[in-house]
């Protein structure tokens, strides 16, 4: 064995090395989700323990029966508000993006380009200027209104990301169904869309995620009206009762499982989707 070979550490104790870093950057990254859980379940007595207790000793679930009583409107908006998002986007982004990769139209790159672009505009920009529109069509405090404003952050990307996938689809296959006497839009309903589901789990993955984290639009389009989401109610919540922290705490992790359990069951469809046009044959 030559002296470079033998200074060599083994394989196996490397492969130790990182995943033992890995798994400690993790555990910082999600001390903050394990706090939130643990407060969540503490009582109040015991929120100014010296040192506080890392585990609830003796649990309570008090802050849980606040958020069923006071906080189920708000979640309830926020799913209406997310679902609403996730349809009118892939309506709008899954024509556009299986025109720009299929049909070519004039001032495609152009309008890539502008797509690219609408992504970089600040959101407190767009919200100042759907509140002057709102205001003059009377749409202030409506669950349609936040439905279009939110539609505006997804819709760029999701174009850019059907454009990516459906590139990929084999000609081959269009070209044998225009034979067949397809039509563009029969081609799209029953070859293109169902093809793309990858795509389409991906855009409706990130455009919920994106509505039900909004929080700018929310408090410029709605905030004060009869409709408010979940994020606004959070924030109202700590603003009226800054002591009560379990019920806050319960109330963000009673907000964060839809988002979680969504991007759970979904994760292999939008590694798929994400990944999509990154490689050509």
């Amino acid at each position: 064995m030559t002296p470079q070979l033998a200074a060599r550490p083994p394989r196996r104790w490397t492969t130790w090395w990182k995943t033992g870093v890995g798994l400690a950057l993790t555990a910082v990254m999600l001390f903050p989700v394990y706090w939130m859980l643990n407060v969540s379940f503490t009582r109040d007595q015991d929120m100014r323990k010296s040192p506080p207790d890392l585990l609830p000793v003796h649990g309570t679930l008090a802050g849980y029966r606040t958020v069923l009583d006071e906080q189920l409107p708000y979640l309830g908006t926020s799913l209406v508000v997310a679902l609403g998002t996730v349809v009118l986007t892939v309506a709008l982004a899954a024509p556009a993006g299986y025109a720009l990769a299929k049909l070519r139209p004039r001032g495609g790159g152009i309008l890539s380009f502008v797509l690219l672009a609408a992504q970089m505009i600040p959101g407190i920009i767009m919200a100042m200027g759907f509140y002057a529109i709102y205001l003059s069509l009377g749409l202030l405090h409506s669950v349609p209104g936040l439905i279009v404003a939110d539609s505006t952050l997804a819709v760029p990307f999701a174009v850019l990301i059907f454009t990516a996938f459906m590139s990929g689809i084999p000609g081959e296959l269009l070209q044998a169904a225009k034979t067949d006497g397809a039509g563009p839009l029969r081609t799209f309903w029953s070859i293109v869309l169902p093809m793309s589901r990858n795509a389409v789990v991906t855009v409706s993955l990130f455009a919920f995620l994106w509505s039900w984290s909004d929080f700018v639009f929310a408090s410029t389009l709605v905030n004060g009206g009869a409709h408010e989401p979940i994020t606004l109610g959070i924030y109202h919540y700590i603003g009226n009762n800054n002591q009560e922290w379990n019920a806050i705490m319960a109330t963000a992790v009673v907000a964060s499982l839809p988002a979680a359990v969504i991007l759970v069951l979904a994760q292999r469809y939008v590694a798929a989707g994400v990944t999509a046009g990154a490689v050509k044959d």
